[in-house]
């Protein structure tokens, strides 16, 4: 073709190849600079929203907030049922030690709300990959009055907690969170020079019994007859006076709403003021499960304690675009661990977003230079893109040839298509614009060389030669992303007939810097050699210097590289 780039890479950007005639593509190369590519608006997705966080407790809210503040719409479905609601306050949590867990989250809602973050009462219910491109989730909401809608949603951030399976012990569930507890590091203190008996039904009652003496002096294990403490671990619990009684409890005695003592099967009762037990912990992992996230079992010394979804260190699940963060994946987090744990989820949600949104803007960018719709627009323009005149690299290697047939690669406009029949060649032109191969066939028409042009709508990326060969094989200034120009040159290199030339001809990376703009999708010629096998081709590559005026208009000569590979396929 001449004086216009291929189907495939023709830029606005770009500068083109030898007379610059009529030529319409604006550039500013020859002052030594490369003019930027319009940034392009990031296609409108099917989503309601970028991210559905799935609970309203620390980490969904903190996972909201960070998300939020990314300047991304933000969806918090909370079915008010966070794990430390029981509990009288929060503890261990920097400058919030003391607040009630209610209030906290009330706190939690009004400060996500202040960067546009929304937050409705609620269930997820379901969620399904959604049935559109890319990824992104069909979410079942249900809302407090038994209504449901589906909203879509790009990412989840699942932070729906864990459900403690408590004993049916008398009085134990009605003192949860306050006079029996779990965790000596959100309550510890609060239990401080205290009576408390630890419920020893797992391997880790020891352990347990050993941390809690930390706390207090007065701390009696009460050893189901299933586990044993021995060596080293019994050793200690007697050097720290941690008595250790063998029993069953029945019942977490109560009075007057605090907890007075356990008493055991046999009826006895030991005095205590807190009582300590590790329950089982159950991910709520429903959401997830449907998804087909990873669901495991957490073990520690051979006892299994509960079921967590396993995460990467970013907080992503098994399933591309689904996160998860606080007691849902770890089950031994405090309130401040699954703050931070949602803090870096949200994080990593937006910057898989950002990096989403600009693999689209790319699409998007390249879609402009190597895609049919632009092509026909720019073809469909009043002015013709070809200057009338034939690129000067075909011109010098083709002139010592005997014409033949001919295949020209992007023909366009059809310009070189045309130079090679005036010379005698019968071509065929393959163009994926159909403006493109209007205006050649048309410009082949008013030349009186309609026998000698045959114009075919094809992709070069997807071109096949079949059965067909031709003489000489031509591609000029066909540009394409991801190295695409080595497998477009060895599809061309089939087609060659024995004897027969095959002529690739694209701009220079030292006219065009590699890493800016439509520079990066240049290539030398010696790059495009190991698409030819050198056992069939004789090869020659090289960077060859042309002048042609600038695109400015101010008449200045300016030289552009181009690169050329010539190879002649032995007969």
């Amino acid at each position: 073709m001449s004086e216009q780039h291929s189907p495939q890479s023709r830029s606005q950007s770009q500068p083109h190849e030898d007379q610059g005639h009529g030529h319409q593509h604006g550039h500013g190369h020859q002052h030594g600079h490369q003019p930027q590519v319009p940034a392009v608006e990031v296609p409108a997705g099917p989503e309601d929203v970028d991210v559905l966080v799935v609970g309203g407790g620390a980490a969904g809210l903190a996972g909201a907030l960070s998300v939020a503040r990314a300047r991304r719409s933000v969806l918090v479905v909370d079915a008010g049922e966070q794990r430390n609601l029981p509990a009288g306050a929060v503890h261990n949590l920097l400058t919030r030690d003391g607040t009630p867990p209610a209030e906290l989250a009330r706190l939690g809602r009004e400060e996500v709300t202040r960067f546009g973050a929304v937050v409705e009462q609620g269930r997820v219910t379901g969620a399904t990959p959604w049935s559109h491109e890319g990824t992104g989730f069909a979410v079942t909401v249900e809302s407090p009055d038994g209504g449901t809608r589906t909203v879509l949603a790009r990412r989840l951030l699942v932070t729906s907690g864990l459900v403690d399976d408590l004993p049916a012990l008398p009085g134990l569930a009605e003192q949860w969170g306050r006079g029996v507890m779990h965790c000596p590091y959100c309550h510890g203190y609060e239990a401080r020079d205290g009576r408390v008996v630890v419920l020893g039904t797992t391997p880790m009652a020891g352990h347990a019994g050993l941390l809690w003496r930390q706390w207090s002096a007065e701390v009696t294990v009460l050893l189901d007859p299933a586990v044993e403490i021995a060596g080293p671990e019994a050793e200690r619990l007697d050097a720290r006076g941690v008595e250790t009684v063998a029993g069953t409890a029945a019942e977490v005695v109560v009075e007057g709403d605090r907890v007075t003592g356990v008493r055991t099967t046999e009826g006895e009762v030991l005095p205590c003021d807190f009582v300590v037990i590790g329950a089982p912990m159950a991910a709520r992992s429903e959401v997830l499960e449907q998804l087909g996230a990873a669901v495991v079992p957490l073990e520690m010394g051979g006892h299994v304690f509960g079921t967590h979804v396993e995460t990467t260190p970013t907080g992503a699940t098994s399933v591309p675009g689904v996160y998860a963060a606080g007691n849902v994946t770890n089950l031994q987090a405090q309130v401040v661990t699954a703050m931070a744990e949602g803090t870096w989820a949200g994080a990593q949600v937006n910057m898989e977003l950002v990096t989403e949104d600009a693999d689209k803007a790319v699409a998007a960018t390249r879609a402009q230079i190597f895609e049919r719709p632009a092509w026909d627009e720019r073809y469909g323009g009043e002015d013709h893109m070809w200057s009338g005149r034939v690129n000067a690299a075909l011109q010098q290697e083709v002139e010592h040839l005997s014409p033949g047939r001919a295949l020209d690669v992007g023909s366009g406009e059809g310009g070189d298509a045309i130079w090679l029949a005036q010379q005698g060649w019968d071509v065929t032109g393959i163009e994926f614009s159909a403006t493109g191969r209007a205006r050649a066939a048309e410009a082949a028409a008013a030349r009186g060389l309609t026998e000698r042009t045959h114009w075919r709508d094809v992709d070069v990326r997807t071109f096949e030669a079949g059965e067909e060969r031709w003489d000489l094989v031509t591609s000029f200034f066909v540009h394409l992303p991801d190295g695409g120009m080595l497998d477009v040159t060895r599809r061309l290199a089939a087609a060659v007939a024995p004897g027969g030339t095959l002529l690739v001809v694209g701009h220079h990376p030292v006219d065009m810097p590699a890493g800016r703009g439509p520079g990066r999708y240049t290539h030398t010629a010696e790059q495009l050699v190991p698409a030819l096998d050198p056992a069939t081709w004789d090869v020659h590559a090289e960077t060859r210097a042309r002048t042609a005026p600038a695109r400015d208009g101010s008449g200045e000569q300016v030289t552009w590289h181009d690169a050329i590979l010539r190879a002649v396929r032995r007969a």
